[in-house]
C-alpha cells in the first residue's frame, strides 16, 4: 500500500511507544526466564525511568507479574573469584494472561529490523563477504543459526556489539558463527556440516560477494 508503514512504526502506533514493544518481545522470546531491573535495562538498551514505567503499565495489564529469584552479581567474591549471588525481585510472564498466545504470535512474527537496518549495524566491522540471515529473521526457528558473517578483518569485539543492538531491537539472543573468509571457503570445499545446515535450508544473503551456492 501506499505510504506503507514499517514494521516497527506500526506497532509503536499499536502499543504507544517502541520501548514497550522491545520489553514485550524480549520477556515472550523468554517466557519461562524472569528479568530484574538491571537484566531489562542492559538487554533492551533502554533508560531506567523508561523501563521502570513500561513495566509497571505491562504489569497492571496483566502481561507481567512480580517474581522473586535467585541471580548472579557483577562484582566477584575476591576470596572465591566466583560471581555472588543474592536473591532479587523482578518480573516474568504471567502465563495466565488471557491474550498471551496471540500476542506472542503477533509480536514474534513480526520482524522489526529490515536487511538495510542489519546491515548497518554490521558493516563497520571489517570487510563482509558474506552476510546471512536465518532463524529468527524469517522465522524458521528450528535453524541452527540466525547470523552468518563471513569477511576479512573482522573485528571481533564491534562484531559482538553490533550483535547485542540487534538482540535489544528483536528481543532474543542470536546465535551467530563468524568466519574469516579463507576458514569460510576451506570449511565449503569440505561440506562442513554447519556451513551446509545454513545453505541447505531456508536463508537470505544481504550480501554475498563470494558467490555461494
Amino acid at each position: 500500500m501506499k505510504n506503507e508503514l514499517e514494521a516497527i512504526e506500526i506497532l509503536e502506533k499499536i502499543f504507544g511507544s517502541t520501548a514497550k514493544v522491545k520489553i514485550m518481545r524480549m520477556f515472550l522470546f523468554n517466557r519461562e526466564t524472569p528479568f530484574g531491573l538491571n537484566d531489562i535495562i542492559v538487554r533492551t538498551k533502554i533508560k531506567k525511568e523508561i523501563v521502570k514505567k513500561e513495566i509497571i503499565g505491562l504489569e497492571k495489564a496483566g502481561l507481567l507479574k512480580k517474581k522473586s529469584f535467585t541471580s548472579e552479581v557483577p562484582v566477584k567474591d575476591k576470596k572465591t573469584n566466583k560471581a555472588l549471588k543474592k536473591k532479587i525481585v523482578g518480573w516474568e510472564v504471567d502465563e495466565n494472561f488471557p491474550y498471551l498466545l496471540p500476542l506472542q504470535n503477533f509480536l514474534i512474527h513480526i520482524n522489526p529490523l529490515k536487511h538495510t537496518d542489519i546491515l548497518k549495524k554490521i558493516s563497520s566491522v571489517g570487510k563482509i563477504k558474506l552476510l546471512v540471515i536465518s532463524g529468527i529473521f524469517i522465522q524458521e526457528f528450528e535453524t541452527r543459526v540466525d547470523l552468518l558473517v563471513v569477511g576479512d578483518n573482522l573485528q571481533e569485539h564491534k562484531i559482538i556489539s553490533a550483535i547485542r543492538e540487534i538482540e535489544s531491537e528483536i528481543g532474543k539472543e542470536l546465535r551467530y558463527v563468524i568466519f574469516s573468509t579463507e576458514d569460510f571457503e576451506y570449511r565449503l570445499g569440505m561440506m562442513d556440516k554447519l556451513v551446509r545446515d545454513i545453505l541447505d535450508f531456508p536463508h537470505e544473503k544481504i550480501i554475498d560477494k563470494l558467490e555461494v551456492r
